[in-house]
């Protein structure tokens, strides 16, 4: 098993025990194995028991049920919990915003073993009656319900990448053929993904079918599929996958076809003909030649939205867009002076080996205590540590930065003094996160009008496919920071890509910086990087405009002055 799967399952042995209200020594137990877990940056599979109790925090005990999990996939105590416990209360564990014990009372005191039944329940208000719930709750869970129900069968793009990747390579080699393709929403890099859609050029159409029974995750549906197209689910993700099947010469219309939004194909390129027109009226031997004919300069397929591209493209004005290799630093980083998994030696070496000037650490703020946030004298042994490894590790050069809390009023948690310490703070909300759009947009306003802020981090707050954002008025917000001169944020975790990409443009169009940044509790996420190109992409982004693509000295100095300007401002 992958390390992140013996962490899910130790995760849910916890949820499971505060469920059934068990021992709270072993849940601390299974807790703390948790938080140590996430630490390791070595395999687990494979490891045999001795080598296991040999790892930091494992004992003997956790360590035999890693190496159970690793040959079984499971062992006794979750065995047994899980079949004293319904299968759809455990599903109802994974509801956001109420947590085991809650669950429990719904269970135990109404009888609700079904996320449908919940929902009926909050129907009732039997929810609502319960002690230590309220009205309040049962709106919140009722919310979490049908976001819930609405987000079936659909997939974050991070997931569904290998994947399709792998699947289009399994098509080249088994149908002996370079006339495959992905397309649709996967290469156009939405963030959500509702189909996962192929583009396959055969003059053996019969062999698609054939040759995709090999692949047991992938369910047909004989109804909706057809001579030229093959439909069904993947199974793991329940993400519908469509395989449209054409002749080899019409391969290139297919796919610039099925990879523009109907608002990019729709949209004219003249005073009388749409880009779907043109492409249905003549062959083509390349999508460079389509738009070509069409008189426009070759738009990229993240692109390929229908709201400013084709007019850019048509004056030849389409940015230069932001590459993974652009980007010089890492802003937005967590270590375990906080909730991250990874030192910060080990953050830091990570970055400078894989070819980043410079790193920039922002740990959880005081008001995060849930995040083992940094009170005062925690701040001071961090700045220390960070100066030590800027001599160990020069030319490479830490930034000391802070994620600050946005309070309800829209201040920082840290005074004047504290905050003019760091070489740049990131300002986020992370609390009462349920707001008005009028509450939500002056909270951050307050933060964007603080003059120690430099970054505006993940603006929305949203988790994709799990809950929405608070709702601000993305003009008012984009249009301070631009006053301010504050960095706005692209969160690249796959989960959240907030600042959304429809609204970059608008901001490149105010003059306001964009930091794609990977918020990485771990050397893993920095990966995540990778993400937030994507999306960034999609807005329009470049790279004068994307701040961590500039160099080491250039944001050293913007980091300086604003530190000096927000110290005269508060004098």
């Amino acid at each position: 098993m992958k390390n992140k799967d013996i962490i899910r399952s130790f995760r849910l042995v916890v949820s499971l025990l505060e469920l059934h209200d068990e021992n709270p020594f072993k849940i601390r137990t299974y807790s703390n194995a948790v938080a140590n877990l996430e630490r390791l940056e070595i395999p687990l599979a494979g490891l045999r028991v001795i080598d296991l109790e040999q790892l930091e925090g494992i004992g003997k005990s956790i360590a035999s049920k890693i190496f159970e999990l690793n040959q079984t996939g499971s062992f006794p105590e979750l065995d047994a919990l899980l079949t004293a416990t319904p299968p759809g209360v455990v599903k109802m564990l994974q509801i956001k915003g109420i947590g085991p014990k809650k669950i429990r009372a719904i269970w135990k005191e109404l009888g609700v073993e079904t996320s449908e039944d919940l929902l009926q329940s909050c129907e009732n208000n039997q929810i609502a009656a319960l002690k230590g719930f309220g009205a309040k709750t049962q709106e919140t869970i009722k919310n979490a319900l049908l976001y819930s129900e609405s987000s079936k069968g659909k997939a974050h793009y991070a997931t569904v990448e290998k994947y399709t990747d792998e699947l289009a390579i399994f098509l080249k080699n088994n149908l002996k053929t370079e006339l495959v393709a992905i397309a649709g929403e996967v290469r156009r890099r939405l963030e959500i993904i509702e189909t996962m859609l192929f583009v396959v050029g055969t003059d053996q159409p019969l062999q698609v079918p054939v040759v995709l029974q090999q692949r047991p995750e992938l369910q047909p549906d004989p109804v909706k599929s057809g001579p030229f197209v093959w439909r069904g689910l993947e199974s793991q993700t329940g993400v519908p996958v469509e395989v449209r099947i054409v002749a080899p010469q019409n391969f290139y219309n297919a796919l610039f076809l099925h990879t523009g939004a109907p608002a990019h194909l729709n949209t004219s390129y003249n005073e009388t003909a749409s880009l779907l027109q043109l492409a249905n009226q003549q062959t083509f031997t390349s999508e460079k030649e389509i738009y070509e004919k069409a008189g426009l300069a070759y738009i990229e397929p993240e692109m390929r939205e229908g709201t400013q591209e084709i007019a850019l493209a048509r004056e030849n004005r389409l940015p230069v867009l932001v590459t993974n290799d652009d980007l010089q630093g890492i802003l937005h980083n967590h270590t375990t002076y906080s909730d991250g998994a990874n030192t910060l030696a080990t953050m830091a070496t990570y970055c400078r080996d894989h070819g980043y000037q410079y790193l920039g650490i922002c740990d959880h703020s005081k008001a995060a205590f849930y995040a083992n946030g940094l009170v005062e004298h925690r701040v001071k042994e961090q700045h220390r540590e960070i100066d030590s490894l800027n001599r160990e590790l020069a030319p490479f050069k830490i930034f000391k930065g802070i994620e600050a809390d946005i309070l309800a009023d829209g201040s920082l948690d840290y005074n004047n003094e504290v905050l003019s310490t760091f070489d740049f703070v990131v300002a986020s909300i992370h609390s009462n996160l349920k707001m008005e759009e009028k509450k939500a947009t002056e909270r951050l306003l307050g933060a964007i009008q603080n003059p120690f802020t430099t970054i505006l981090g993940h603006p929305t707050g949203r988790l994709l496919l799990q809950r929405e954002g608070y709702p601000i008025d993305y003009k008012t917000i984009i249009d301070a920071c631009a006053f301010y001169k504050v960095i706005i944020e692209i969160n690249a975790n796959p989960w959240r890509l907030d600042l959304d990409w429809r609204w970059v443009e608008y901001a490149l169009s105010q003059g306001v910086l964009l930091s794609i940044n990977p918020d990485a509790h771990s050397t893993a996420g920095y990966h995540d990087m990778h993400y937030g190109v994507q999306v960034a992409r999609k807005g329009g982004l470049t790279k004068e405009m994307t701040f961590n693509a500039w160099p080491q000295e250039k944001v050293a100095s913007y980091f300086e002055d604003r530190r000096i300007k927000a110290l005269a401002e508060v004098k």
